[in-house]
């Protein structure tokens, strides 16, 4: 007779994958997961969403608890599938919101396997090929950027704040030795353009610099940093006795696709460190975790234009890549293979352009006396974490050996080409205005306004004149009801999903100027989902009412 307990253990063996060759329980696993598929599949309609919405009862979610008894996997997975319910499909056409790909078949598979058996890339031990993977995929990316694989290494890590934490923790090291083991006890600044991502207040927040240490210079119009503020900017903070952490230059906003001029900013470092005699050289990092794709472009014949691109296309790609291809003069770069990469959340990676820069994270060896006891490579003696998933690594990898070089050039000519036909669209009617024009990249910021407004004059009158204040508030409100319409009618299932950007930038007078965003990522994207665009904006249009 058998005790209770090994009758419970028996039956939660089923839930386990057999660890050894099990024919019959393989197919049940194998069987379990395409239920689950086909229990997603059932939530498919025309709409850019699985099922229908759904109130978000957060009171009711605070009261669940554990239950006493065992579940099945199948009452399991299928209420699992549950919480999809309502979720926006990232590649379904008519979703272009922020930028969130859907990621491939490949990616997907690599991905889950992984959750299968679970390698730690803390180490080879723990990991063995994985690890193997993870290198491939660095140095293929970096390769692809202009570094030196023989000198060039990285990790992947937790998402493109991770990525920045890195550079700016190993930038942090340089400029003040001996943080890491007695506290900082100079004052540290990480410089950035205006526009750069809020990450970076962030990691100031958690490195202890403090936010008031991000040190912002002023935006161009076509959303890059002015370089030219950059080296009095140095010049003050050298003279202030302070020490830069890091110069963060931006490769591709968040909301616009802004480009820095990563070539002039690493000048104006370099003569800084001549001028003030600096006893350590600023670290640049280049946060291009969006713009890191447009590097297959490196390379490209833009005369010749061998995949025949738009000429509109051509020029934003071409736009793109001038900025780009200089990535390899960053000392790290941040890479976000979950946005431009196509891959499941998360797959991100810090490149270092010398792997020796991981020397000032190392931690002492006696500091980690169970583990790295065999094999060569051992991640874990200088990453942030000490546990790392191999499905970032393998998302990656499936990724860059399904797309090669053409079919990434391809994949995101044919997204850009479609951003440039909704920008054409735009530009031609009286009731709308494209906002960052001068960025090339799948993203489009644009207003509508109502009838009577002077649209070639209206959008830069209000962010220069303080007396035109009431006016640009009034025309954010405007616009912030159209996202509003759009996006109720997209929670029904018609038109697209689009987003709104509260502050795409600040007048001259301080006010946020907001803007609807279209992101178009989805690989089924055609001149039809773009019309679509226009249409729920005139719909909602006819929907406002205006004084």
């Amino acid at each position: 007779m058998t005790a209770p307990y090994q009758d419970l253990v028996s039956q939660l063996r089923t839930a386990f994958p057999a660890p050894v060759s099990d024919r019959l329980h393989d197919a049940y696993f194998v069987f379990s997961f395409l239920r689950a598929l086909d229990k997603v599949d059932d939530l498919k309609s025309a709409a850019p969403m699985l099922g229908r919405p759904v109130e978000l009862d957060y009171d009711a979610a605070r009261h669940a608890r554990v239950p006493d008894d065992p579940g099945t996997v199948e009452a399991v997975s299928d209420d699992l599938v549950r919480y999809l319910s309502g979720m926006f499909i990232w590649g379904h056409p008519r979703a272009q919101i922020n930028v969130v790909p859907s990621p491939t078949i490949p990616s997907i598979i690599g991905g889950l396997l992984p959750s299968i058996y679970n390698p730690n890339l803390v180490s080879e031990e723990s990991s063995r090929q994985v690890l193997l993977a993870e290198v491939e995929a660095l140095a293929m990316t970096g390769a692809m950027m202009g570094y030196d694989a023989e000198v060039a290494d990285g990790v992947f890590t937790f998402g493109g704040t991770g990525t920045l934490l890195y550079g700016a923790k190993i930038g942090l090291e340089k400029a003040v030795p001996g943080v890491r083991r007695h506290g900082l006890r100079t004052p540290a600044v990480i410089v950035c353009s205006e526009r750069a991502h809020y990450a970076c207040f962030t990691i100031a927040n958690w490195l202890g610099l403090g936010e008031e240490n991000v040190v912002m210079i002023p935006a161009t119009d076509d959303n890059q940093m002015q370089v030219g503020l950059l080296a009095p900017c140095l010049r003050d903070i050298v003279a202030s006795g302070r020490r830069i952490a890091c110069i963060v230059a931006t490769m591709g906003t968040t909301d616009a696709f802004g480009l820095d001029d990563l070539a002039a900013i690493v000048r104006v470092r370099d003569e800084a460190v001549r001028e003030h005699g600096l006893d350590y050289v600023p670290h640049v990092h280049a946060d291009a975790v969006i713009g890191w794709a447009w590097s297959v472009f490196n390379d490209y014949d833009f005369e010749a234009n061998p995949l025949g691109f738009r000429h509109r296309t051509l020029r934003a790609l071409a736009g793109t890549s001038r900025r780009i291809r200089h990535l390899a003069l960053a000392d790290s770069i941040g890479v976000d293979f979950h946005k431009t990469g196509f891959t499941p959340y998360i797959s991100s990676a810090v490149l270092l352009k010398d792997k020796r820069d991981f020397g000032h994270l190392t931690r002492a060896e006696e500091d980690t006396p169970y583990i790295f006891q065999s094999g060569t490579r051992h991640p874990g003696k200088y990453t942030l974490e000490t546990t790392r998933a191999g499905s970032g690594p393998l998302a990656a990898l499936a990724n860059l050996r399904l797309f090669g070089t053409r079919g990434l050039q391809a994949l995101l000519g044919h997204l850009v080409t479609m951003a440039e036909e909704l920008r054409e669209q735009l530009e031609g009617n009286a009731a709308t205005t494209v906002m960052n024009g001068d960025n090339f990249g799948p993203v489009t910021l644009f207003r509508v306004y109502p009838d009577g407004v002077d649209t070639f004059s209206a959008p830069d009158q209000e962010r220069r004149d303080p007396a035109l204040r009431q006016s640009l508030l009034a025309h954010n409100e405007y616009n912030r009801r159209i996202f509003e319409i759009i996006q109720a009618d997209a929670l029904q299932g018609k038109g697209v999903v689009i987003s709104l950007t509260d502050c795409y930038r600040t007048s001259d007078y301080g006010e946020p100027i907001n803007a609807l965003k279209s992101y178009i990522l989805s690989p089924f994207s055609d001149e039809q989902h773009v019309h679509a665009v226009l249409e729920s904006i005139w719909k909602a249009r006819r929907e406002v009412e205006w004084p």
